[in-house]
């Protein structure tokens, strides 16, 4: 019996190390710190990184409308709720504010959490957070908005916790979810077309469209093999339609992309109304790849 007792403890000793181990928060590589290191931030850029990631969309004040002026949209106080299968997010306040905000992060701290998912404390961020994604930017982009971010202002709000469900509210366990589910890779091939290849760079990293409009597996991971097909909403009401829009130009999803009327005048409505506000702020040239890369998907094989 004591052979057993003491067999058992070892085993179950091993288990929680190679736990401990597989689940271990990641730091950002060595060569992407050099690069980050070396990029000269520019906060023009960075504030069109800003808008083209929809920061404002989820992590300004309740009750602040996508057509509010931008001066409301940038105090990023947080508050929001996002209610998933897995429980209700509240957006964090990352304003400046240095207690109840991201105001005493570094440069590394920021980007560690952008292309990670984990915080200064080194824990794992939720994917509601979707570091996912983003974890395909460039080191000059995050430069660019870090530049950006420091013109912002600051707000006291305190953020307000999380209410996620057992066993999901054990962050640790979010380093076997990544296991699962976390990969730099691009869900679709480089183009030789360079405003398909720009498109790409933006609708799969700041864009973030996948996060909506591809369907997830059981424990909330992409599908990417069924990449922009359309999902389930995560809030259990409705579903999020397929991309491109069937029948739509280039030229038609670009206007939608600036003014929020479809080609059947119809308005824009929902949360998308969001990402019309942000990416009306985005140079033409970048609408018009964005276009250009849905309308690419159509021949995907995928689809």
């Amino acid at each position: 019996m004591k052979r057993l007792i003491g067999a058992a403890l070892v085993l179950g000793a091993a288990g929680l190390a190679g736990f401990w181990v597989l689940t271990r928060p990641a730091a950002l590589p060595d060569d992407t710190l050099a690069a980050l290191h070396l990029a000269q931030g520019d906060a023009a850029r960075g504030e069109q990184v800003f808008w083209t990631g929809g920061c404002a969309s989820c992590h300004d004040a309740p009750g602040v409308e996508s057509q509010a002026p931008d001066a409301a949209r940038l105090v990023l106080a947080g508050g929001r709720a996002f209610a998933t299968p897995f429980g209700t997010f509240h957006a964090p306040n990352i304003s400046m504010a240095p207690q109840a905000g991201i105001g005493r992060w570094t440069l590394d701290q920021f980007a560690t959490a952008l292309l990670r998912g984990v915080s200064p404390r080194g824990a794992h961020y939720y994917p509601a957070f979707p570091y996912t994604t983003y974890a395909h930017a460039t080191p000059q982009d995050v430069a660019d908005l870090w530049a950006f971010w420091q013109t912002l202002p600051a707000d006291a709000t305190p953020s307000l916790p999380h209410e996620v469900r057992f066993p999901f509210s054990i962050r640790r366990g979010l380093g076997l979810w990544k296991l699962l589910n976390f990969t730099t890779d691009f869900a679709t091939p480089p183009s030789t077309d360079p405003q398909v290849e720009r498109g790409r760079d933006l609708v799969e990293s700041w864009g973030h469209c996948g996060e909506c409009h591809t369907p997830r597996d059981a424990l909330g991971g992409l599908d990417r093999s069924h990449w922009l097909a359309g999902a389930p909403a995560l809030t259990g009401t409705g579903r999020i339609p397929a991309l491109p829009p069937e029948g739509w130009s280039a030229a038609d999803i670009a206007a939608y992309l600036q003014s929020g009327f479809t080609p059947e005048f119809d308005v824009v409505g929902g949360e998308m109304a969001d990402v019309v506000a942000n990416l009306g702020h985005i140079a033409p040239e970048d609408r018009a790849a964005i276009a250009a890369y849905l309308i690419a998907l159509r021949s995907s094989p995928n689809r």
